[in-house]
């Protein structure tokens, strides 16, 4: 006892948070793993009738065409395209829409830099859930966007922007961008006050265009600094659950019968599907098949980008 509060008093600790890690991070992956290859779902919850092992057969039912259940295999094809898709737009409009603001506010000759900046700051003071939803609400169809279109005589008639797949998809992209340009205008304006002036003047004198200097000294030391920012946050959209489910949670009704079969929607991610399998079809052995792709899918491109992109090798050719 007197060396676990003298020289071991490290590991003391170190026991809560660790004991913390285990209760609430470990044992839940590992019981979400197991429930996997069960048959665990509301029909087979252990109570009223208990669940059996099925080994791989779930895997089998998700992925493959030729199962039993072919619109599940579809689905998952049909939801984990538009995930990748969602994660790629998701993170790189941002990333450079947000760079191009923090170029523009900083550029010299621009007045009221700090108001500009404060501007864009509001919409993350605004709690993210409550924005959202009031934008959600926006573009109804008898929201405030489509009665000032018809007031102004653009349209004729009101614009279902939540019944149609293509447009649903565009505007929670587009509303994204929104709400995610602030924090990489932020980022980004930390960062090009830390670039040398002189390499911009010294390319200047030799010729360089705005656009030469932005893909030779900006773009390059903007990825050498931000490829660990960028890799995360294109992880974090692919488990982007607030923009998705809380702007079409309410509104976007599916018309493909198939998914409707497979309880998804045309404007799921995986991480929403598995959230809406558990919460409201309690089949908890499909959610977790899922959740463990969800996992594999991140962890490979986790290492596929350090080991490839932001590995820490490479400061001296971005130098």
């Amino acid at each position: 006892l007197r060396s676990v509060l003298d020289d071991q008093f490290h590991k003391t600790l170190l026991a809560l948070p660790i004991t913390g890690i285990l209760v609430f991070t470990v044992i839940p992956i590992l019981f979400m793993i197991l429930v996997a290859f069960t048959n665990y779902d509301g029909a087979h919850d252990g109570y009223s009738n208990l669940f059996t092992w099925v080994g791989l057969s779930n895997f089998n039912e998700l992925i493959s065409s030729s199962s039993a259940d072919a619109n599940l295999s579809y689905t998952f094809g049909e939801i984990l395209s538009w995930t990748l898709m969602w994660a790629f737009f998701a993170t790189f409009t941002n990333y450079f829409l947000g760079m191009l603001v923090a170029i523009l506010i900083n550029k010299k000759g621009i007045h009221f830099k700090k108001l500009w900046r404060g501007i864009l700051v509001l919409t993350i003071a605004v709690p993210q859930f409550i924005s959202l939803l009031y934008v959600s609400k926006l573009f109804d169809t008898n929201g405030v966007v489509n009665a000032m279109l018809l007031k102004l005589g653009f349209i004729d008639q009101a614009i279902r922007f939540w019944e149609n797949t293509t447009s649903a998809r565009i505007l929670v992209i587009v509303i994204n961008i929104w709400v995610g340009i602030p924090y990489l205008m932020l980022v980004s304006t930390g960062i090009l006050m830390n670039i040398p002036q002189d390499l911009y003047e010294s390319s200047k004198i030799d010729g360089a265009s705005v656009w030469q200097q932005y893909m030779k000294i900006t773009l390059p030391y903007m990825l050498f600094v931000t490829g660990p920012y960028l890799l995360t946050q294109f992880i974090g959209n692919i488990n982007n659950f607030n923009v998705i489910y809380l702007l079409t949670q309410d509104v976007f009704v599916t018309q493909n019968q198939a998914l409707v079969n497979s309880h998804a929607k045309e404007v799921d991610l995986l991480v929403t599907w598995l959230f809406r399998l558990t919460n409201e079809y309690y089949d908890y052995k499909m959610a977790s098949v899922i959740g463990i792709i969800v996992f594999i899918i991140c962890a490979a491109f986790t290492l596929i980008s350090f080991s490839r992109m932001i590995s820490g090798d490479k400061e001296e050719e971005y130098q």
